[in-house]
C-alpha cells in the first residue's frame, strides 16, 4: 500500500484529535474510493455522449449548484 501525506487546516486537525478513536486514514481512503467510483460511473455514462468535456462539466456544476440551493 502507498502512503500519502495530506495538509488540513489546523482547526480541523484539532477537532479530529477530539475523536482519536476514529481511524481517520480509513475515512480518507473510503472517501477516495467513493470519488473514484463516481468518476468511473461518469466516464462510463459519458462514453457514448456527444457532449464535450467542458459542456459536461458545466452541466455538472449547474446540477451541484441547484442541489446546494435545494438542500441548504
Amino acid at each position: 500500500m502507498v502512503n500519502m501525506t495530506l495538509s488540513i487546516p489546523e482547526k480541523l486537525q484539532k477537532e479530529m484529535h477530539t475523536h482519536s478513536e476514529i481511524k481517520w486514514s480509513e475515512i480518507a481512503r473510503q472517501s477516495f474510493e467513493k470519488k473514484i467510483r463516481e468518476l468511473k460511473w461518469m466516464d462510463e455514462a459519458l462514453k457514448e455522449s456527444s457532449l464535450t468535456k467542458k459542456e459536461a462539466e458545466d452541466i455538472g456544476h449547474k446540477i451541484k449548484h441547484e442541489m446546494r440551493k435545494r438542500f441548504k
